[in-house]
């Protein structure tokens, strides 16, 4: 069969980026959930409980990002005492079963019209194997919303800037799209600052952490000009007499985002993929994945 242009798929990645920063510059900082037309997103992990049926009810949530991986797979064949064969055999049973939910999640969700998503909370270890280990479990479609998970900028508990630039590269190597970044205000404040170091960090479309009604004061402005994503409710501001949103069918602990723009608006931009602000010339230096069934080896760069 022959194959789209990589350069028109380029250009569909930079028009989506230039939406992307238009929606966000319309979007205000101060509870923007309360606008009953801002679209909503809710993200989970293996142990929130969901009763679908009931969330279904609430038209205003339009995506459901849920866990995929969670830095290195754990090893295949065990070895060691008895102690560290159990632990070792516990460890790939969990896997086991968490991908299995991921996957059982990902058909109900899209049964029930929801846009999906899943994200890789980022650890120490070799970045491109984590990179690998969360297209392989979560197996998303070009459609589905991929995202790295930057809880922190410890190196010693968490995937270190640099390496989570080189996840980044690997991402776009299998799939020739870029993920979105997830990160608390501290962090991404800190990517912002060094954005000149951190020249594909700062370029991911940002899905931003923080549990306050207003953060325009806190805002990375001097990078981004706004948020794709706005992660405004969790555990940590929700709980069983004050939540700032309550979906139905979810439990206290979940998550729950709000984005700049209506909810078709959010369906037409889903997935995102490409790089904001991006000057002319830079995307010339990202390697341009080729595919297997080419029967080339190497890669090539846009021109």
């Amino acid at each position: 069969m022959k194959k789209p242009a990589r350069p028109l798929r380029r250009l569909a990645l930079l028009a989506a980026a230039v939406a992307l920063g238009t929606a966000a510059k319309a979007s205000d900082f101060s509870e923007p959930w309360k606008n009953a037309d801002r679209a909503l997103v809710i993200d989970a992990y293996e142990y929130n409980s969901i009763d679908w049926a009931e969330l279904a009810t609430d038209k205003r949530i339009v995506g459901f990002i849920n866990k995929a991986s969670d830095g290195l797979p754990p090893p295949y064949f065990c070895f060691g005492d008895e102690t560290e064969v159990k632990l070792c055999k516990a460890l790939w049973k969990r896997h086991a079963v968490t991908r299995e939910l991921f996957q059982t999640r990902k058909v109900v969700a899209k049964a029930l019209g929801l846009k999906w998503g899943a994200y890789h909370l980022a650890r120490p270890g070799n970045p491109v194997e984590q990179a690998n280990n969360f297209i392989d479990f979560a197996e998303p479609a070009p459609d589905d919303l991929i995202a790295l998970d930057i809880e922190g900028i410890d190196p010693t508990q968490w995937m270190s800037l640099e390496d989570a630039e080189e996840f980044v590269r690997q991402v776009h190597r299998r799939l020739g799209r870029f993920p979105v970044l997830y990160s608390n205000g501290k962090t991404a404040q800190y990517i912002a600052d060094n954005r000149y170091t951190y020249r594909l960090l700062s370029r991911l479309p940002l899905w931003y952490a923080r549990y306050k009604p207003d953060i325009d004061v806190h805002f990375p402005m001097g990078n981004w000009q706004g948020y794709a994503l706005w992660q405004f409710a969790a555990k940590a501001n929700c709980g069983r007499f004050s939540c700032p949103y309550r979906v139905p069918g979810t439990p206290n602990d979940i998550d729950v985002s709000v984005a700049p723009m209506k909810a078709d608006a959010l369906r037409q931009q889903w997935a995102f993929g490409g790089l904001i602000d991006v000057p002319a010339d830079y995307l010339a230096s990202i390697p341009v994945p080729i595919p297997r069934e080419a029967g080339l080896a190497g890669k090539v760069t846009i021109t």
